[in-house]
């Protein structure tokens, strides 16, 4: 779990104004499960607004931000963006050093972005780490799209950011969709991040978005254990949809789900690609893993 949770506050549910989510954000990081948090999700739209609040945080303790790019449906304004995008990352990590730093940033690709378009976005970002998001019916052919891309750059890699839910019961992806997407072999060497609905480890039923919500933990655990097995999306599936929290165990040396298991150096390297998911709660998470005496 270490710096697994990117707090989203400023996006729903919570929806929380700048300030408070900022100060949320400052207290997280110097608590005692700082070691779990990511990135504070944000719109590059909400960067000037930010520079005045960065007294908040200092060089031991600095805000470290996803930046958020525009969303946009063709090939030209997604083009304009990205370079709206890096415009504003460059000026905002150059204002304060000491006190922010930009860890990537995540965009939606437009339906008709190919090679092409991916060779530009990246001439414009540089080296800048980024997580390119699509729905989850495009989900494996977006994933086959930047593995292709990222065999052919030379430069660091773009990931893919997988939608696993939202504020409705049609925001959800089904099992299967993450499944399907998990299992490709082109996934298991991808950078990759979720968004969404993962604010409880084991998935379960929630009142407020009337559906079942997928767990955090099988979502992670899927995603290495399916990488490390080579698991078909069937099976993949079975482990998303498990909602019994004593499938799922932890040791000095390993993590397991039901009979099927992964070391901890195995892990820490399948972690390299299993990057985060987003949440606009930071307490859910550890409130739950605590209730279950996971922490």
């Amino acid at each position: 779990m270490a710096r697994s949770i990117d707090y989203a506050g400023m996006f729903p549910p919570c929806t929380l104004p700048l300030h408070p989510a900022i100060k949320n954000q400052a207290d997280y990081v110097r608590s005692a499960d700082a070691w779990m948090l990511g990135a504070f999700v944000l719109s590059t739209e909400q960067f000037n607004a930010t520079r005045e609040l960065l007294s908040e945080f200092d060089a031991q303790h600095p805000l470290r931000v996803a930046a958020l790019g525009r969303r946009t449906a063709t090939v030209d304004a997604f083009l304009e963006a990205v370079d709206a995008a890096n415009a504003a990352i460059r000026a905002l990590a150059q204002h304060n050093v000491d006190l922010i730093s930009i860890s990537h940033l995540e965009m939606l690709l437009p339906n008709d972005v190919d090679i092409a378009v991916l060779n530009e976005a990246r001439s414009i970002l540089g080296d800048l780490s980024v997580f390119w998001e699509a729905p989850p019916e495009r989900a494996e052919q977006t994933i086959a799209l930047l593995a292709r891309f990222n065999s052919d750059a030379g430069s660091a890699t773009f990931g893919y950011k997988l939608r696993t839910g939202g504020v409705t019961a049609d925001a959800f992806p089904t099992s299967m969709q993450i499944a399907r997407a998990l299992a490709m072999p082109a996934t298991h060497q991808l950078p990759l991040k979720f968004t969404a609905g993962l604010h409880h480890p084991i998935r379960q039923y929630r009142s407020e978005v009337e559906t079942k919500m997928h767990g955090f933990l099988n979502v992670l655990g899927a995603a290495a254990l399916s990488a490390e097995h080579q698991w078909d999306a069937d099976q993949t599936a079975i482990m998303l949809e498990d909602e019994n929290a004593k499938s799922f165990s932890f040791t000095d040396d390993g993590f397991s789900w039901r009979e099927w298991r992964i070391e901890t150096a195995r892990l820490e390297y399948r972690r390299r690609f299993i990057v985060s998911f987003g949440s606009c709660s930071f307490d859910e998470p550890r409130d739950d893993l605590r209730a279950l005496n996971l922490l």
